[in-house]
């Protein structure tokens, strides 16, 4: 008898092999890492300090109307109002989930480092020395720094050559990037613990001026518009604000920042978004209604579910 190849009879082993080892692959591949796999706001969420918390704490200003202010026991303004729309967003809904913790500008950068605050949302610029320290989301807000001086001054003080005559003083808040653009020109400046001295010392006549940023002068001219006025002189570089977070919590972050731009990209798309209508209650009236978000800079993230995140 003539012999029968052996070839013919290795072709069903060599089936069962090649699919034993793509099922072995694939098994591994599903057991390794996926790299393609989209990162996801609850993904960064289970990551940061907030979550599993009662509440989330939030530094901000009181004594700032229009931006951060008590009024009749409760916090109102502008920066207000871009926090309980993060804090919202993170799952802390309502103030009864928040916990507002004052704070004095030159307090800002401790409160994040040492814990105290998760956040701090108090017309907080964003400049290279704090940055050292502390890190910011956004900017969700462009502003400048102007003078605020006594109507009756208006012939008097017209920009900075103004203050520099003798006898005459500049107030601001300590510790805020507004004192060194007088303190390099070799103007007098009164350092005030708080923008509330600052205006009590304007008020009074103690000081000729106060200077800070224009969004905290507008709270000011609302409460005392036939008493004021705002002189719109250059004094340095506009100023962007952000939202101060710990370096030790970079997923937080970046949440805050997406948060941010999916409220400018619903401005931009729809004409209305939690920011435009925070601007339009607080600062709009003031400053005029023509001011937008600035573009903010964050992750791309998956968002499945908002309503199923819970702290």
């Amino acid at each position: 008898m003539t012999e029968t190849p052996a070839r013919p009879r290795l072709r069903p082993l060599l089936t069962a092999t090649a699919v034993t080892l793509t099922m072995l692959l694939a098994g591994a591949a599903a057991c390794g890492p996926k790299d393609n796999a989209p990162t996801t706001v609850d993904d960064l969420f289970r990551k940061t300090d907030v979550y599993g918390q009662p509440k989330i704490k939030i530094g901000v200003a009181e004594d700032q109307p229009l931006m951060g202010k008590i009024v009749n026991g409760r916090f109102e303004g502008f920066d207000i109002e871009i926090a309980r729309y993060l804090a919202e967003s993170l799952g802390f809904q309502g103030d009864s989930r928040i916990e507002w913790v004052p704070l004095q500008t030159e307090d800002r950068e401790n409160a994040l480092v040492s814990g105290q605050v998760h956040l701090v949302v108090a017309s907080y610029s964003m400049t290279p020395d704090r940055e050292k320290e502390i890190d910011f989301a956004g900017p969700y807000f462009a502003t400048k720094q102007e003078l605020l001086i006594r109507t009756a001054d208006r012939d008097k003080i017209r920009n900075l050559s103004d203050l520099a005559q003798p006898g005459r003083e500049t107030c601001v808040v300590g510790g805020s990037t507004g004192e060194r653009q007088f303190t390099d020109r070799g103007l007098k400046v009164y350092p005030a613990a708080t923008n509330r001295e600052c205006l009590e010392r304007l008020m009074s006549g103690k000081s000729h001026a106060y200077s800070t940023d224009e969004t905290i002068l507008a709270g000011y001219l609302s409460e005392h518009p036939k008493d004021l006025f705002i002189v719109d002189v250059p004094i340095g570089a506009n100023e962007r604000l952000g939202i101060g977070v710990s370096k030790q919590d970079p997923e937080l972050r970046d949440l805050v920042a997406y948060f941010l731009r999916k409220s400018y990209d619903a401005g931009r798309s729809t004409g209305t978004s939690p920011w435009l209508a925070a601007y339009r209650r607080t600062l709009g009236p003031w400053l005029g209604d023509d001011t937008t978000q600035p573009p903010i800079d964050a992750p791309d993230l998956v968002d499945y579910d908002e309503k199923a995140r819970k702290p």
